[in-house]
């Protein structure tokens, strides 16, 4: 299996939004994820800290945009060619960006690949 995804091209992926966090837009256009911080170790230092049950992440501007993106139909090729309409070479190096993104996304479990 690992021999698979090695051979995956990454530009062809196509990713949605994990239903398992919730994430609201300003009226701005801003994203903020919302993640529940659940288990033993986090509830003993809401007890003890006063640690939020629920963090807030704020996505960046081309964050924003990328995540508007996220559809489950468009591949990361696609939406690298509309983040270079939008930002031009402020985006640059757009592929590398993008695809540690997606990938940071990915491990962080906001987006899942979609099957």
């Amino acid at each position: 299996m690992a021999k698979n995804r090695k051979s995956e091209n990454y530009l062809d992926l196509v990713f949605e939004h994990n239903t398992a966090f919730r994430y609201e837009e300003s009226e701005d256009g801003a994203i903020t994820i919302f993640v529940e911080n659940k288990g033993f170790f986090n509830h003993l230092m809401q007890s003890l800290l006063g640690k939020p049950k629920v963090s807030q992440v704020h996505l960046e501007e081309f964050g924003n945009f990328i995540w508007k993106q996220i559809d489950g139909i468009q591949n990361v090729s696609q939406i690298s060619e509309k983040v270079h309409e939008k930002f031009g070479q402020n985006a640059e190096p757009l592929i590398p960006r993008l695809v540690q993104y997606f990938k940071i996304l990915e491990n962080n479990s906001f987006v899942v690949r979609k099957a």
